[in-house]
């Protein structure tokens, strides 16, 4: 289908790598990641398809990299460890905020899972190393934690996008309890 200009096109937002990232996440969470094509996209942009290459030149896999990096990029507050030196509240407060935004986005989820892109996550991972640091927590022991606590979140919030009932019981699990649980060992347990 060849669109048309549309009589409010100059009064369009322009297109932006962050509009393009933020309207296929829309899609995304609203209709799932298989239903996220260049043409889908470029008709909610209310573009052709090929203006989108213009701010995404490696096309769909550069697209699904900004997906990974807007989800999974998510930093600590290292300010808030260092002032209230509650480091352990901290990383609380962001693994709850954590594991609430990659539900809202399970549909990236498992991009952020499977998708080869380190610098996505590198920011997260230094600044929970930041708080532990803050924490009086040594250098080698703050690398380890951190990328515990990050892999924790992100493999808890897919067990429970997917409702594994990894214990074989028959019993509905509650998955708020069960995360609380995991994180409170994996806090108590950094030296």
């Amino acid at each position: 289908m060849v669109r048309q200009p549309s009589i409010n096109a100059q009064n369009r937002t322009p297109l932006s790598t962050e509009r393009i990232i933020e309207s296929a996440l829309r899609i995304v969470d609203g209709q799932g990641l298989a239903r996220l094509t260049m043409r889908r996209l470029g008709d909610a942009l209310e573009v052709e398809a090929m203006a989108i290459y213009h701010h995404l030149p490696r096309g769909k896999e550069q697209l699904l990299d900004g997906l990974v990096a807007h989800v999974a990029s998510a930093p600590a507050d290292t300010e808030s460890a260092a002032s209230h030196g509650d480091w352990r509240g901290v990383l609380r407060a962001w693994a709850a905020d954590y594991r609430a935004r990659l539900l809202t986005h399970a549909g990236v989820l498992p991009l952020v899972v499977t998708r080869r892109n380190p610098a996505a996550l590198t920011t997260t991972v230094a600044s929970l190393r930041e708080v532990l640091r803050r924490g009086g927590v040594a250098e080698d022991v703050a690398a380890v934690a951190a990328h515990t606590l990050l892999g924790y979140v992100i493999g808890h919030a897919s067990l429970e996008v997917r409702g594994t009932n990894e214990d074989g019981a028959e019993r509905a699990v509650d998955w708020d309890a069960r995360f609380t649980a995991g994180l409170d060992l994996i806090i108590s347990g950094v030296a």
